[in-house]
């Protein structure tokens, strides 16, 4: 599958077992995003957004991932708010 036709969970989960051996969750991945400077944290929150901003379609699966990125967009931008806000 071409890296364009995964979202940012599926990309995620590929990196994390190519160097860990399994996927890793979406709270370490919120946790990990912390670790990233200013500019990268803004450009990953403008992909995730991208990602909600396309197409869908019906299927639970679909349904299922889009609810997880959803879920995993709102942590990550309260987690970088609260970084702004503390100058980091």
């Amino acid at each position: 599958m071409a890296d364009h036709d995964q979202d940012f969970i599926q990309r995620a989960d590929a990196a994390s077992e190519k160097l860990h051996g399994q996927p890793m969750d979406i709270e370490k991945t919120t946790e990990n995003f912390a670790l990233f400077g200013l500019k990268r944290r803004a450009g990953i929150l403008e992909s995730v957004d991208a990602e909600l901003r396309s197409d869908i379609d019906s299927s639970p699966h679909s349904l299922r991932r889009r609810v997880q990125l959803m879920d995993m967009r709102r942590k990550m931008g309260d987690l970088h708010a609260a970084l702004r806000k503390a100058k980091r």
